[in-house]
């Protein structure tokens, strides 16, 4: 299939974590639409049972697989059983993350380790588990695709999302890492590094603070939605072999840094 088809995907088999929402949910529902297979990894069941529901609904095949990404086991088995029913996987978006920003005087370490578990831990944890069977899918002659979900919080600073912006900048160096480990073995790697996207993810912090300057972006900049950050990783998944899109900044029009 080339880029320009309505499927440049058919035949394709992925695996998103993170998929109960947000980015994860809108990639999983546009790959499904350009022909690929999706696998949903994420705790909420019934999000992904509704969202399985809209992607079988409109023609596209998912599998819904309830697991904690932070549990290194759990999500072990999860990309095993994936494997199995589809025969493989070789696109993957390591997606699962979370945003609790607040000044690192008010010794939060219980978010700070809720972050570093979920968007570093987890992180490697899916990398570890995906990596064997990307690797198979290239010598075997297809595409195979690794997708990290970093942040421009990797590369710009932001008072009070340091640990957050921290856990992002470690996602950023991996994928670069990575890259060169696994370009080689004809496996692509991408870090897509968002501005600010419109998802729950902004729901989550407490912080007053970070929450009245997520409150004063809004009413300046029109965010990202996710599935603006959705079609730059179904565009960077369809283009040719050959091609590697290393780091992506998707940027709001509005948003300065």
């Amino acid at each position: 299939m080339t880029v320009n088809s309505p499927q440049p995907l058919l035949g394709r088999s992925a695996l998103i974590t993170g998929a109960s929402s947000g980015i994860g949910a809108a990639t999983a529902e546009l790959l499904a639409a350009r022909g690929a297979r999706v696998a949903l990894l994420a705790r909420r069941k019934d999000r992904l049972d509704e969202l399985t529901g809209r992607i079988t609904a409109a023609g596209g095949t998912a599998l819904a697989v309830p697991v904690d990404v932070t549990d290194g086991s759990a999500l072990g088995a999860a990309v095993s059983q994936v494997a199995e029913v589809f025969g493989g996987v070789d696109l993957v978006v390591a997606n699962a993350g979370i945003m609790l920003p607040a000044p690192i005087e008010e010794q939060r370490a219980d978010q700070w380790q809720t972050q570093i578990d979920l968007n570093v831990t987890a992180a490697v944890h899916t990398v570890g588990a995906v990596t064997p069977l990307l690797v198979a899918a290239a010598a075997g002659g297809r595409t195979a695709d690794l997708f990290t979900t970093s942040s421009i919080a990797a590369q710009n600073i932001f008072p009070t999302f340091a640990v957050y912006s921290a856990t992002k900048a470690f996602i950023t160096h991996l994928s670069r890492h990575l890259r060169a480990e696994l370009g080689g073995k004809d496996v692509r790697v991408s870090a897509i590094e968002p501005g600010i996207v419109g998802t729950e993810l902004q729901s989550h912090v407490t912080d007053q603070g970070a929450r009245d300057w997520l409150a004063g972006a809004a009413a300046s900049v029109e965010f990202l939605t996710p599935q603006d950050v959705a079609e730059v990783i179904a565009f960077a998944a369809a283009l040719p072999r050959r091609v590697n899109l290393q780091q992506v900044t998707i940027m709001p029009t509005r948003q300065a840094a």
